[in-house]
């Protein structure tokens, strides 16, 4: 019996089979059959469950499975043997042109040339190609950036900024609504020591941009300077107050101004938040849930805190002494917030830098106890820590690169290249752009990264631009077609030409079904890379518009590539440069 990768489908419903989850997809198709010749061997194994992945190396096939490993011993078989069993049991495959066992009994499968022209012809044919519909009807609720106002803006919070929108949009991309969100300090000892800096160093509350050197001036003094420390927190008190009118003004001016000068970052980055949440509208919120549990955040030298020890954590402060609530409290506060305003969410996510995963620990116990609904939803998504080639940032001391100037520096290298874009300084700010993000995506999100801005801005493989070259380099071709006539053929007879690149293309969905189950991004950026370095690599060695009959697939399938390059760079949060 033949197995068809389209048997059980209906005409009408064809281009959508590649789809993940909505259609009955090549991977499934070789499932089922693996399924059913281990039936023949009185073994029940739902084809949902069965091992299937990618090779390290094409030269293995296009799938591989370990399930003749994972059965021999329930087989009573040795995997070898009980892998030539299934190979002779599943009979022909019509979408598998070859099947292999390797070593001690992996299963190969190599697709027929008939498989890789559809997925061709799919990825241009259809409008979001490589989406899916695994998180389908889920509201997420994605917390990420998180700057605070009257401080800089620095590479740190370019780092949660970039992963998070790039898990935004990959959920998205998975059937998810949803929610971004960003969670910003507006009120707290760094606000009063920046407004503490700004009066002592003379800088107008307009001057954002002077605001990092306040901060770091007035933190000094915080932690030097018993007099400067109480003058802060006097000043601290009448901001939560509100009870002195000049204070007030200053505040409000410099709050806005902060947050204005970060709309113009998230512009460039790409981002546009659905939901800013504020410590100010936080703090009594936290403070009152930690008062109404007295069992809970018992009284400790005037403070209310939770003893974290209680539960193999370490204790921490929910209220000072004075009575004002910290990060902590407020971190109750913001979650019963987001609990009372999307009580339909599935999940709510936090991307913060992983220093303060052990903080997160004890908050998200204490809200275990206190918040049992939302602490079920709760993921915290922690990340490395962005650092210079002199070692890590402190905005305290000041030893900061901020977000807006590694953009701008990164922005003004890029302009001094040649380009064939109608805006340089668009594309400009497009490549400083896709070389950081990059840099961040490139590695797992837990991962520390020390920034390298040459090999950022490199466009010889493994960067940002080096994608948005290889897309730009497709854009060309195509136009280039378009002028000598040549219409895009996806003809089975010539998908030889291309063989690795059309093998590439047909894994984009299934990539990007990876990387929403592993919740990262370093997936689709190592598949990019190797997309764009297979197509680079077959366009160094043929003539594309020769004028021969294979021109026309050629065209068809760096075609495919564009799309498929352009939707991974989108997932990545990074533009698609139509030239460059």
């Amino acid at each position: 019996m033949v197995k068809s990768c389209r048997q059980f489908l209906p005409a009408v419903a064809f281009w959508s089979w590649v789809l993940y989850n909505s259609f009955m997809s090549v991977s499934h198709t070789i499932r089922e059959a693996l399924s059913q010749a281990l039936a023949g061997v009185g073994i029940t194994a739902p084809a949902d469950g069965i091992p299937l992945e990618f090779p390290g190396e094409l030269a293995h096939g296009d799938y591989a499975s370990g399930v003749a490993l994972a059965k021999a011993k329930e087989a009573g078989m040795n995997p070898r043997a009980l892998a030539e069993k299934l190979v002779a049991d599943m009979g022909i495959i019509e979408c598998v042109a070859r099947v292999e066992i390797a070593g001690p009994g992996f299963i190969n499968f190599t697709l027929a040339p008939s498989a890789l022209a559809d997925s061709t012809k799919i990825a241009f044919s259809i409008d979001g190609w490589g989406k899916g519909s695994a998180l389908k009807d889920q509201r997420i609720v994605m917390e990420y950036t998180d700057p605070n106002p009257f401080k800089a803006f620095h590479i740190g919070h370019l780092m949660s900024n970039t992963i998070g929108e790039s898990l935004a949009r990959i959920t998205e991309y998975a059937g998810a609504q949803v929610v971004r969100a960003n969670y910003q300090g507006d009120v707290g000892v760094h606000v009063a020591c920046a407004i503490w800096g700004i009066q002592k160093l003379g800088i107008h509350p307009n001057s954002a941009d002077e605001f990092g050197t306040a901060y770091a001036a007035g933190a000094t003094a915080y932690k030097e300077d018993e007099v400067a420390k109480a003058e802060i927190d006097a000043m601290n008190q009448k901001i939560y107050d509100r009870t002195d009118s000049a204070l007030n003004q200053m505040y409000d001016t410099g709050r806005a101004e902060s947050l204005a000068a970060f709309e113009k970052i998230y512009s460039v980055l790409g981002t546009k938040f659905d939901r800013y949440y504020f410590e100010s509208e936080t703090a009594q919120i936290g403070k009152d849930i930690v008062q109404s549990h007295p069992d809970i955040f018992p009284e400790s030298d005037g403070a209310r805190v939770f003893k974290g020890e209680e539960y193999g954590l370490h204790t921490r402060v929910f209220l000072s002494s004075k009575g004002l609530p910290t990060y902590e409290a407020k971190e109750l506060g913001l979650g019963k917030i987001k609990q009372e305003e999307y009580p339909n969410a599935t999940r709510f996510v936090i991307v913060t830098a992983n220093e303060v995963t052990d903080y997160f620990r004890v908050v998200k116990k204490a809200m275990e106890l206190v918040l049992p609904e939302f602490a079920k939803k709760l993921l915290h998504v922690p990340h490395g820590i962005m650092k210079l080639p002199s070692g890590k940032m402190s905005s305290r001391t000041g030893a900061i690169i901020t977000g807006e100037s590694l953009l701008t520096e990164l922005a003004n290298a890029a302009s001094e290249r040649e380009s064939r874009a109608d805006d340089k300084a668009l594309l400009a700010q497009q490549v400083a752009v896709g070389a950081i993000k990059f840099q961040i995506l490139r590695q797992g999100s837990g991962k520390d990264i020390i920034f390298d801005r040459e090999r950022a801005l490199s466009l010889e493989g493994d960067s940002g631009p080096y994608l948005q070259y290889a897309h730009a380099r497709c854009n060309a071709i195509l136009e280039k077609a378009k002028e000598q006539g040549v219409t895009p053929d996806y003809r089975t007879a010539d998908v030889q030409h291309g063989l690795t690149v059309a093998r590439l293309v047909h894994r984009f969905p299934e990539v990007v079904a990876s990387a929403v189950r592993e919740m990262e991004p370093h997936v689709i950026t190592t598949y990019l890379i190797q997309l764009a370095g297979a197509f680079n690599s077959w366009y160094a060695q043929e003539q594309f518009l020769d004028g021969t009959p294979a021109a026309a697939h050629k065209v068809a399938l760096t075609d495919a590539v564009r799309v498929t390059l352009k939707n991974g760079l989108w997932l990545l949060g990074i533009p698609a440069s139509e030239k460059m």
